[in-house]
């Protein structure tokens, strides 16, 4: 786990954490301009509870760092058209002046204040903000410790499984082996019984013819004993 130390020495830390935004409200309110995007050098100062210059000599050390994390610096006609949005929206919102910036005016994201979070050393609001940032990547190797134990379990579960499927194969076999005999077995006997049922037809029509002449040799007798009666 990275050091407090380690994280206000090295950029690339810093940078692995520039995501965790949320850490800063998380710690402290911190107040926007009316865009709700950006934060002036003085608010920056004020959420960190140092001084304005304290603010200003990090981001001139720092320039190029807090430039790639969203710093940016308003001069000329950037800056009069900044000062003209926010004017509008500082009225919609009731207020009756906006504080304008002379000659240039510093834009702080929540990108760039986090970084500057991650800079100040004589700040315990910085600290905070380093203490949660830190706190939460600890967490995080704790989970993706978990889960990577969870999942090596049930790599050795799946291990277990598919020596039994292994083991289960050649009884698929056999059975499937047997079925296939069964079903021949079974469609011999339909053979079979349909040759029956040809026979049994066979025999019914004898049976019938049978009945035929039984009853004309009965018709024969009776005639023959009424002939002898009249005799």
């Amino acid at each position: 786990m990275p050091t407090e130390v380690a994280l206000l020495e090295s950029r690339a830390l810093r940078g692995e954490q520039m995501g965790r935004v949320d850490v800063l409200d998380q710690v402290k309110a911190l107040v926007m301009l009316p865009d709700g995007i950006h934060v002036r050098t003085e608010d920056v100062a004020r959420y960190f509870e140092v001084s304005t210059g304290a603010v200003r000599r990090l981001t001139d050390r720092h320039q190029e760092e807090l430039a790639e994390s969203g710093l940016r610096v308003l001069r000329g006609a950037d800056l009069h058209a900044f000062h003209s949005d926010m004017m509008s929206l500082w009225v919609g919102e009731g207020v009756e002046s906006y504080p304008q910036a002379a000659t240039q005016l510093r834009l702080y994201p929540r990108r760039t204040v986090l970084n500057v979070a991650m800079l100040l050393r004589d700040s315990d609001i910085a600290r905070c903000v380093r203490t949660y940032l830190l706190d939460a990547e600890e967490s995080l190797r704790t989970q993706y410790a978990s889960l990577d134990q969870r999942v090596t379990r049930i790599e050795s579960c799946l291990t277990g499984v598919g020596s039994a499927l292994q083991e289960l194969g050649p009884v698929l076999v056999r059975m499937s082996e047997r079925l296939d005999s069964l079903d021949r077995k079974v469609e011999v006997t339909h053979r079979v019984i349909g040759a029956m049922s040809l026979r049994l037809a066979d025999v019914q029509q004898d049976v019938v013819r049978l009945d035929g002449r039984l009853d004309s040799f009965a018709r024969q007798l009776k005639d023959l004993r009424r002939r002898s009666g009249q005799r």
